[in-house]
């Protein structure tokens, strides 16, 4: 879109969500608009305030707005990372898209592998930001600008931190009482919902049985209007406790929705593996369940849905945020001599990596600092098992580029509780380098337009200080924010992992039996997922510990 001069052009994906308030304050500064939508608002918003616009930005974001008058180019990404955006320079010509395959496509871009990429897939089961698999196209990191002029681009400069924001929370902590607590609990999620809302097609809801996407379900009715939900549902699970689908018909029709339930069967997720992989614009190993809720969404003619992605993450819902603490003070009550760690690894784990997960011989050498502990929990595999993955010398240049353990710590020291380092650690690592990248491809690829009221810079600017008190807000807490209460059984409901009954799908497309253990199905399905992508000049080791050359040639992807 241009503005009336044509002196400032705009190419932007994503939504700002409070762009009415925005562009009333615009208006009475005498700008003129020509459309109702949001994108217009960037252009005289960036008009008006420069670069500093980003400070006044509620919503998911990439864009990139060319400065005609100025001749510079200038990009930016939402603190959290909901939307991608990534970037090519090779001193002649800079590109950006938001995706890397987009990139890639125009065949002008070297393909050099970036052994960080390659490394950090292994080390998450995803591609840690900056990186991607290749060199010379890096991701615009989250809560960053980035400018361009005739001598190229700068170094991306960090807007927004949402460690930044939780590491503050101490300064602004509101010692309250629990009822105050809990109605500024439910204001701020109101308000989040209502603004998530705002579209000119019907919204609907990912309505599982939790207590996330029940609440959103709950506020959203609230709020008026015919509400769409949709729930996935699963043969292998009928008449078990693992179906979601009689409790989340029983929330749909507690709060009056229009609800439709979509069956999903293994014939299902083989036939859409093809296009699965398609759609996959970096090698992730989740993003399955994602990719079906979408399909299903889409299916029923929704345009736009809400996700309770978040929620875990805001109000420590995963078991991490009582292991990791429980681990760390654990390990550092031993007071073990400096290296004790490897070497109780390096003696174990030829033993213990035969009958349980191979993280169990690295819990003395990781577990006695929040980013080593968090590794454990979250890692795909060890940093020392990776040479038996890729070759050596890529695993020491990705190694060494990723100071995986340092960024990790990093990331926890700038927070001083324990659970807010958790949240820090959640929000920053895998909510955005997988499950928001996830879900944003899994949308992306049927249509659909996925937002999430629980990942929200206001909602986390807000209910931050809450969390420093002893009666800090938790899913419960959340859960009691609807003016109709959830039904008891979703209180009660025990939570459930992302990718079941994929897990079991996994199991035997993957080659293992039943009794092994998840840990090991995943990690194959790791390795399935990496063969996907066509791989330049990597060196992948196959099971024997031999290696196995994959194309030099760039593949479909």
């Amino acid at each position: 879109m241009l503005n009336e001069k044509g002196t400032l052009v705009v190419t932007f994906n994503g939504e700002i969500y409070n762009y009415r308030e925005l562009r009333s304050g615009l208006e009475k500064k005498g700008y003129r608009f020509r459309s109702q939508c949001d994108t217009e608002v960037l252009l005289h918003l960036y008009a008006e305030e420069g670069e500093c616009m980003l400070n006044k930005l509620r919503g998911m974001y990439a864009f990139a707005i060319w400065d005609n008058e100025n001749r510079k180019l200038f990009l930016a990404r939402d603190p959290f990372g909901i939307k991608p955006l990534y970037y090519s320079d090779d001193g002649k010509s800079f590109r950006a898209a938001s995706q890397v395959k987009a990139l890639l496509s125009g065949g002008q871009i070297a393909t050099t592998p970036e052994p960080a990429g390659h490394v950090g897939y292994f080390l998450w089961g995803h591609v840690p930001d900056p990186y991607t698999l290749y060199k010379s196209i890096r991701a615009l990191p989250a809560g960053c600008s980035l400018r361009i002029t005739d001598n190229g681009p700068s170094q991306p400069t960090l807007f927004c931190d949402i460690v930044e924001i939780l590491g503050r929370s101490a300064d602004r902590a509101t010692m309250i009482d629990r009822q105050a607590s809990n109605e500024r609990l439910r204001e701020t999620l109101v308000d989040s919902v209502r603004h998530h809302l705002i579209s000119d097609v019907p919204v609907g809801v990912f309505l599982s049985s939790g207590m996330d996407s029940s609440t959103l379900t709950a506020l959203a009715s609230e709020l008026g209007g015919n509400l769409r939900t949709v729930t996935l549902s699963f043969k292998e699970f009928e008449g078990t406790e693992d179906d979601e689908t009689p409790l989340a018909e029983q929330v749909a029709k507690h709060y009056g929705t229009i609800h439709q339930t979509i069956r999903v069967t293994r014939n299902d997720f083989e036939k859409e593996i093809p296009r699965l992989f398609q759609a996959m614009d970096q090698p992730t190993s989740d993003g399955v369940n994602s990719f079906f809720i979408s399909k299903a969404a889409s299916d029923t003619g929704l345009k736009v849905a809400l996700s309770g992605l978040g929620g875990d993450e805001l109000f420590g819902g995963y078991p991490s945020f009582s292991q990791i603490p429980s681990l760390v003070a654990a390990v550092e009550r031993l007071h073990f001599p400096p290296n004790i760690g490897r070497f109780l690894r390096l003696m174990s784990a030829p033993i213990l990596r035969r009958h349980l997960s191979p993280k169990h011989a690295s819990v003395f050498e990781y577990g006695g600092t929040f980013g080593g502990a968090y590794l454990l929990r979250r890692g795909m595999f060890m940093p020392w098992e990776l040479e038996d993955i890729l070759d050596r010398d890529v695993v020491r240049d990705g190694l060494n580029e990723l100071q995986t353990i340092q960024r990790l710590n990093n990331t926890a020291r700038c927070i001083e509780l324990a659970p807010l380092k958790v949240s820090g650690l959640e929000m920053s690592w895998y909510m955005r380098h997988q499950l928001l990248r996830d879900s944003d491809w899994a949308g992306m690829d049927h249509s659909l337009e996925i937002r999430t009221p629980l990942v929200d810079l206001k909602v986390l600017t807000d209910l931050s200080p809450l969390f420093l008190g002893c009666k800090k807000p938790d899913k419960r807490a959340m859960a009691s924010t609807p003016a109709k209460a959830l039904p008891e059984r979703v209180l009660r409901r025990r939570k459930t992992g992302f990718s079941i009954p994929v897990r079991q799908w996994l199991f035997e497309r993957s080659g293992y039996r039943e009794e092994s253990t998840t840990d090991r199905s995943l990690r194959a399905w790791c390795k399935e997922v990496y063969k996907q992508f066509g791989e330049t000049s990597m060196m992948l080791r196959d099971s024997g510990g031999s290696r196995e050359r994959r194309s030099k040639t760039r593949g479909t992807l």
